[in-house]
């Protein structure tokens, strides 16, 4: 299966402000990993491969539950051989660190929070214009200045465009303009890169919302906690849910459930994350049933509630199960 772009909306982006630009990220927060054994604990706890992370390399990476279900989503990366750096929601971040320190043991691994020594900032735009060393980075590659670290996220896509992102853990540039919050959040959700927040904990299994289609999962790593239901979603052609980029008459929320005229009593699917570039620009990435994709109408909220247009994704839903 392929997702069929033909059909559907573009973003305008016409309230975009000038780029580049940079926002404090204050619903991020990191969790740092140090030790001898820290690469090695993570590999058995994330969905990714974290004992051959490379340094001036960051990857997406899940944490699931024994049911595989979600309980956060990383940008990870690898500052030194015995330290690891997690970027994840800050609302999520306390009850994973008290979940994971539990599982250390005797392993040779510290975990703290360390989201006031790593201040994190999303910077939007072409940064060529703030740093041309930057120019050429590719996606999750990073660029090492001093204290700071940037990184390349998934591009945004907006009126058929790529708008690109970086995460920066550090001190940005004093010269760039200020990105308001929610628009970062617009630029994310047109990414379709899916970030795990308090409101969707244990509501997905990693591919209902596309994690494995953008790098966070590893299928050849080994076992992980839900390990053997993330296999088999992928293998036995047991999937019906996806994430879905959708524009929004209303501002969505995530946890908000999504709902579809032909099954109007109960809910189709759920909003990942939302984000609004003005009054009237909204959208959302949602994790959605497939059938409720290909026809009919899509509401926010309730039955009757706000109308939903399918956006088109900036990437193809490749089946692997064929």
């Amino acid at each position: 299966m392929t997702a069929d772009h033909s059909a559907r909306a573009n973003p305008t982006g016409s309230a975009l402000p000038a780029l580049p630009a940079v926002t404090r990220l204050h619903d991020w927060g990191v969790i740092r990993a140090s030790g001898a054994d820290a690469a090695r604990f993570l590999h058995g706890q994330l969905t990714q491969d974290t004992e051959h992370l490379a340094a001036g390399q960051a990857h997406l990476a899940g944490y699931c539950s024994a049911k595989g279900r979600l309980l956060a989503s990383f940008v990870l990366w690898r500052p030194s051989p015995d330290e690891l750096l997690l970027a994840c929601s800050a609302d999520v971040l306390p009850a994973v660190l008290k979940r994971l320190s539990m599982f250390v043991m005797r392993a040779k691994c510290k975990l703290s929070d360390a989201s006031a020594e790593v201040p994190l900032w999303g910077l939007a735009g072409n940064p060529s214009a703030a740093s041309a060393a930057t120019a050429d980075l590719a996606v999750w590659q990073q660029q090492v200045d001093g204290h700071s670290t940037l990184t390349r996220l998934p591009d945004a896509w907006v009126s058929g465009q790529p708008i690109r992102r970086f995460l920066l853990a550090g001190v940005p540039s004093p010269d760039l303009p200020a990105l308001d919050a929610e628009v970062w959040r617009w630029l994310e959700v047109h990414s379709a890169v899916p970030r795990i927040t308090a409101a969707t904990v244990e509501q997905f299994v990693p591919q209902m919302i596309n994690l494995e289609q953008v790098g966070g999962v590893n299928f050849q790593k080994g076992c992980y906690p839900g390990q053997e239901v993330v296999a088999r979603s992928q293998y036995r052609g047991t999937l019906k849910r996806r994430g879905f980029v959708v524009i929004s008459s209303a501002a969505a929320s995530a946890g908000q459930e999504v709902f579809h005229s032909a099954d109007p009593e109960q809910p189709a699917g759920r909003v990942v994350l939302g984000g609004s570039l003005g009054a009237d620009e909204h959208a959302a990435f949602v994790e959605l049933k497939l059938a409720a994709a290909e026809s009919g109408s899509l509401h926010l909220g309730a039955a009757d509630g706000p109308g939903l247009t399918l956006s088109a994704l900036p990437y193809e839903l490749v089946d692997t199960t064929a």
